[in-house]
């Protein structure tokens, strides 16, 4: 890891863990990481494989079911929920890559977002969703049965670490030479592919960690909420997913973070105004695009050199 790279994720660190001694609210905060988590796995396929994929609400939402069946049901300790939600949403991935990686651009995206409407409707159905209510009063459990994730403040610290394993292991993969090959690839496909490289077998393991870290999210996000419901496997949270990421800089570690934060807070604070949160998002993610065409973490860098180059 280079140094500027190792001072972002201390600096990230550091603002994080300090939260519970700011007066902030806590859970607002640990929902925003579990987006900023989400927002960054799906950057990884867009951003660095060139891959728009519509259909991340079903890894999202489906990783947030069975973290939440398996914890509430079966009584499984948290971190075993998460990684059973992670499988999960590995092996929907698989399913989904195998059929959409064949083809590209907005058939790629139309085949994911068709096949995650699958799964939503199967999530109205089966059973063990229960529906429209969700899974609701889902247990936070005891981590490797001793600590207990009840305490608001203990389970904000919890949650803090995944978020940074899972940036950690984006950042690992963009700079191996595995992500060289995904960037080859969104460059120039032709080439990658002329080169001697498995183009869709990168690709193919490209959206299934994707997949699996969406599927990490969603069960952090009910674990930490005590709640999976539809609207984690709805349409419109691919849709906000690829807000965050837009507006926060495509191709950046830090940008989907960011955008992610802003989208939370602006549908807490304005949940109240309710349809004019939908048109106040569309408002600002208009500007963003208008001023800041590769995001706000993508454009401060260029602005802040703009300010300190001498006239």
């Amino acid at each position: 890891m280079s140094p500027a790279a190792a001072r972002s994720f201390l600096i990230f660190g550091f603002l994080f863990a300090i939260v519970p001694f700011t007066g902030l609210y806590e859970v607002t905060i640990m929902k925003i990481l579990c987006f900023a988590l989400f927002a960054c796995a799906f950057n990884l396929l867009l951003g660095f494989a060139g891959l728009l994929s519509f259909g991340h609400a079903a890894f999202f939402g489906g990783g947030a079911y069975v973290a939440a069946h398996v914890a509430k049901v079966w009584g499984w300790t948290p971190e075993l929920a998460l990684l059973a939600g992670s499988a999960s949403a590995a092996l929907m991935g698989v399913v989904f890559g195998l059929v959409a990686i064949r083809r590209q651009g907005i058939y790629f995206a139309m085949i994911t977002l068709a096949m995650a409407q699958m799964i939503f409707f199967v999530a109205l159905q089966v059973p063990f969703t229960h529906g429209e209510d969700g899974i609701q009063a889902v247990p936070r459990g005891h981590l490797f049965g001793v600590i207990d994730l009840m305490p608001t403040t203990t389970m904000y610290y919890f949650v803090l670490v995944v978020v940074l394993a899972g940036l950690l292991l984006i950042y690992r993969t963009v700079h191996s030479p595995f992500g060289q090959v995904l960037k080859a690839i969104r460059e120039n496909e032709p080439r990658a592919r002329s080169l001697g490289y498995s183009v869709d077998r990168y690709k193919l393991l490209a959206f299934v960690l994707s997949a699996a870290l969406a599927g990490l999210a969603g069960g952090l996000k009910a674990i930490t909420l005590q709640l999976a419901s539809l609207s984690d496997v709805h349409w419109t949270m691919s849709g906000e997913v690829v807000l965050m990421t837009l507006l926060g800089g495509i191709g950046t570690l830090f940008g989907p973070i960011v955008g992610a934060g802003i989208i939370v807070l602006i549908q807490d604070y304005l949940a109240e105004t309710g349809a004019w949160v939908t048109i106040i998002t569309g408002g600002i993610f208009v500007v963003c695009v208008m001023l800041f065409r590769r995001g706000i973490a993508g454009e401060l860098p260029r602005l802040l050199a703009l300010v300190k180059k001498p006239s």
